[in-house]
């Protein structure tokens, strides 16, 4: 619960603290003196949208921070999900600097909004007159049948497994609508495989025919330099060898006589035998070169054949040619593969969409099983509210899986005897929405162990006896819940614990909202007015302090 709440530098708010009661809380005041502020601060805990233009100072940071005990209320798991620190009190703050930029913590560590909350609505719930309107929709209308079946778990199991089949649904749907393209495509597909595959490519085998094809194609000239190379070497009578051998003749000769001319001698010799080794290679060369005009055509064929398919194909080497074929062949395999994989894929979705309306059953079936209770418990509240014709039905259709289930909840109400029930937007005023949501908010604590509740004007339309009854459940509510309850009626502010007054400070060179914690003596004053204006007489102090010893 709300232990101690800070709003510094928020509207007409310079800073307020305030450290409210455990059990029922009352906020009054003067139309416009802030309390719609307070909560619109408190709403940035929640994780509303922040604004530049709620600074009280835009030249100063807004921090509005939170601190609540929460222990005992068994949400450590989310803090653990999280990846939060857990601590029997819960700090959460969020702070807007005059840049526009909004930070939110949670125990100091920094928190997107999404978590922010996901942690704040496990401890405060805000009940506002826009609630009133929300509960015409059905969305509202499940959510009120799901908190009252405590449904959480069989929600997120079903969610869970919604989510899974939509993944299975969705990959079917886009393995059919690949399935139909590839089956277009599956004939050119394979024509193009083919033929390459037809060619049998080989990697290197470009560079070793273009090579070839030179060598055929200037084979005479080839020769003709080679023979020409050779008579240099080894076949003229003037040739590179017979120099050598005159060389080392001469050589030899010396290091005969001395033997320091021995190594000349031997790299004189080691070259003529090279000489003569490449003379031999070069004349096998020779022998080799010959001309094929056959192969040669063959070579220049197939050397076509890949060129215009690097050109078809937008490449410039087998390699890239090759990879193209595996793609191809991994297109044209799927086709042909095609009806096993899609019937995986359907048993997929099929076990899926099973293991889903199974969730979706028990899911249904849980929200049936209260709704006779609700609309008994809600009309016994009714009856103490001053609605003793009132009735309400509720009526649950199902239909096709959504991300709440498979049921749509629609609340048909009728305030007076004798009309018929109709969908609740259409037929309930502004206090009976009012007095129809008190009953709900009712019956739903006791089936939630949230922290606190904040009412802000819950009892717009009533007044009198019903206003009695509605302060007496925020009592009751209290026992287990902390309540705080922003209040215009005299009967309601009675019952709370603490009372809180917020006004309005003129006093400075700006105008400020501030709050107050009154005593007996000022609660006394401040009912006494809210009966009977600002100048109440005797007999309405005397009433006032009869209302406020009355309550337990």
């Amino acid at each position: 619960m709300l232990s101690h709440l800070l709003i510094k530098n928020y509207a007409l708010i310079e800073q307020l603290e305030m450290a409210p009661d455990t059990t029922l809380n009352i906020i009054t005041g003067e139309t416009g003196a802030g309390k719609s502020i307070m909560l619109g601060a408190i709403g940035l805990l929640l994780g509303h949208r922040a604004d530049t233009k709620v600074l009280y100072n835009p030249d100063e940071k807004c921090v509005i921070e939170g601190s609540f005990s929460v222990s005992g209320y068994f949400i450590e798991n989310l803090f653990d999900e999280e990846d939060l620190d857990y601590d029997s009190t819960c700090v959460v703050r969020r702070e807007i600097s005059p840049s526009g930029k909004s930070r939110a913590f949670v125990n100091d560590t920094p928190v997107n909004l999404e978590t922010l909350r996901r942690v704040t609505s496990q401890l405060m719930d805000i009940h506002s007159q826009h609630d009133s309107i929300l509960l015409g929709s059905n969305e509202y209308q499940l959510q009120i049948v799901d908190t009252y079946a405590q449904n959480d778990e069989l929600l997120r199991q079903y969610r869970s497994d919604y989510q899974a089949f939509r993944g299975r649904e969705d990959a079917l749907n886009q393995l059919l609508a690949e399935a139909a393209t590839m089956k277009k495509e599956f004939d050119y597909n394979n024509f193009l495989f083919e033929e390459l595959s037809k060619l049998q490519l080989e990697a290197d085998e470009q560079e070793q025919l273009e090579q070839e094809l030179t060598v055929l194609e200037n084979a005479e000239d080839i020769r003709e330099r080679l023979q020409l190379s050779y008579d240099y070497l080894d076949n003229a009578e003037q040739s590179v060898v017979v120099f050598l051998k005159n060389v080392v003749s001469n050589l030899n000769y010396v290091s005969r006589l001395s033997d320091q001319f021995s190594p000349l001698r031997d790299r004189a010799q080691s070259a003529l035998i090279e000489l003569r080794d490449l003379a031999g290679e070069i004349s096998n060369e020779e022998d080799l070169i010959e001309t094929n005009d056959t192969r040669a055509e063959t070579i220049r064929e197939r050397l076509n054949l890949i060129y215009n398919l690097q050109t078809k194909h937008g490449v410039k080497t087998i390699a890239e040619l090759l990879e193209i074929q595996a793609d191809l062949a991994k297109k044209v395999g799927k086709v042909l593969n095609l009806d096993e994989e899609l019937a995986e894929a359907r048993r997929q979705t099929e076990e899926a969409r099973q293991t889903l309306n199974h969730s979706a059953e028990v899911l249904s079936d849980s929200r049936r099983k209260v709704l006779m209770l609700i609309e008994k418990q809600v009309g016994d509240l009714l009856v103490d509210l001053g609605m003793p014709n009132a009735s309400m039905q509720i009526q649950q259709q199902t239909g096709k899986p959504t991300n709440n289930g498979i049921d749509t909840i629609s609340f048909l109400f009728s305030a007076n005897k004798g009309v018929k029930l109709q969908q609740l937007k259409n037929v309930a005023s502004g206090g009976e929405f009012s007095r129809l949501m008190m009953a709900i908010k009712y019956i739903l604590a006791s089936k939630r162990s949230l922290p606190t509740i904040i009412f802000d004007e819950i009892d717009t339309g009533v007044s009198g006896e019903i206003a009695i009854k509605m302060g007496n459940m925020m009592r009751d509510m209290a026992h287990s819940h902390q309540i705080i309850a922003i209040t215009h009626l005299h009967q309601i502010a009675a019952q709370g614990k603490a009372h809180y007054f917020v006004y309005k400070d003129h006093s400075g060179n700006k105008t400020v909202s501030r709050v107050k914690k009154l005593n007996f003596n000022e609660r006394v004053q401040e009912i006494a007015q809210m009966i009977g204006g600002n100048n109440p007489s005797a007999s309405v102090l005397k009433n006032a302090r009869e209302l406020l010893s009355q309550k337990v």
